[in-house]
């Protein structure tokens, strides 16, 4: 049997698992389980640890930092496992391996740590902006190249839905342009 220690009241505990030789915290917060390793030998710095961890902890919780969701990151990690698996030998690999750059580049720097729900139409409009008023070289990414950003962003909230990670899609597309094409009148 594990030996435990009840700290806060019964809000923390401080085990060992079975043959382990660091102590092990956790805490039900915010309606799911945490745990942590203490990294720690000694049974009284492991206590400490394990306080400091759980009022930390509580902090970021009660600041609305801790959320109980898939990121944008873990979703875009189960993406590209499946997509390269499921598109074998009907996509061009370059075309795959080309979503993982556009992921990596732009679209997890911006949106990696954010919530699945937190990705919403205006937040999307926030990275267009973002890359329009960033670009190294100057001048702002073509309309090519922003679309094939937003495929790929897509893509990703696809997969988060299709796992019931996210409720619904939300709308990705431009706001103010209907067309991307010049059209002459006859």
């Amino acid at each position: 049997m594990a030996e435990q220690h009840e700290l806060m009241g019964g809000r923390l505990y401080v085990y060992k698992r079975g043959d382990g030789r660091y102590w092990q915290c956790s805490t039900f917060l915010g309606g799911r389980n945490h745990r942590v390793s203490t990294k720690e030998e000694s049974l009284g710095r492991a206590k400490d640890f394990a306080e400091d961890w759980y009022l930390e902890l509580k902090g970021k919780h009660r600041r609305g930092e801790v959320r109980n969701e898939k990121t944008f990151k873990q979703a875009a990690d189960q993406f590209l496992r499946e997509y390269e698996i499921i598109t074998e030998g009907q996509r061009n690999p370059d075309y795959v391996k080309s979503h993982g750059i556009k992921l990596r580049v732009h679209l997890l720097p911006f949106f990696g740590e954010k919530g699945l729900s937190e990705i919403t139409p205006g937040l999307v409009q926030e990275h267009r902006i973002h890359r329009h008023t960033t670009s190294k070289s100057g001048k702002p990414p073509s309309r090519s190249t922003m679309h094939k950003e937003i495929v790929t962003l897509r893509q990703v909230l696809k997969t988060a839905t299709r796992h019931g990670w996210l409720q619904y899609l939300p709308d990705l597309s431009p706001p103010y342009k209907t067309s991307g094409k010049i059209v002459h009148r006859a």
